[in-house]
């Protein structure tokens, strides 16, 4: 009969160049995963917030269409769900407001609160933004109601991002 020790084929286990190697490959593994998903998110994150401003002009074209005005500055778009921020003494503005909303407009993707300019300043109906991730408002990250040219300027209304 052969002893234990004979049998075993001499190799008992890894070695720390085998070892060293198996680590440096998974390393590399979680490093490029981690990165695709922090893009994924990101990107899913502006592609919600442009989902939502869509929504929200939507919502305010139907407030247009019954009072031939989009929603103040004091109103907000907080008209387009509270009938309490309707701003008007006129009893049939009262009667023609309607919920634009089911429930209030949610912050952002980022958690900041919906900008909004009445009298727009990007020859628009309205200016309506989101700031973005970097939740600074100006910045070439925000998700912005017009449609900025090459130039950095802008012109008409539209859903657009400067910063993709």
């Amino acid at each position: 009969m052969r002893s234990r020790r004979s049998q075993v084929s001499g190799r008992t286990g890894f070695t720390l160049i085998e070892v060293m190697i198996v680590l440096a490959i998974l390393a590399a593994l979680i490093g490029i995963v981690a990165v695709n998903v922090i893009g994924s998110k990101k990107d899913a994150k502006i592609g919600e917030a442009k989902i939502a401003l869509g929504t929200i002009q939507r919502a305010m074209d139907m407030f247009y269409a019954d009072f031939d005005r989009y929603p103040s500055e004091e109103e907000g778009v907080k008209v387009l769900w509270d009938k309490e921020a309707l701003v008007t003494e006129d009893d049939a503005d009262q009667e023609k407001w309607r919920k634009r909303l089911q429930k209030p407009a949610p912050k952002d993707p980022w958690g900041s609160e919906w900008g909004y300019r009445a009298e727009s300043e990007h020859d628009a109906e309205y200016d309506l933004w989101s700031n973005g991730p970097d939740k600074e408002e100006g910045t070439d990250d925000d998700i912005v109601s017009w449609v900025e040219d090459e130039e950095g300027g802008s012109s008409s209304s539209g859903s657009s991002s400067s910063g993709e």
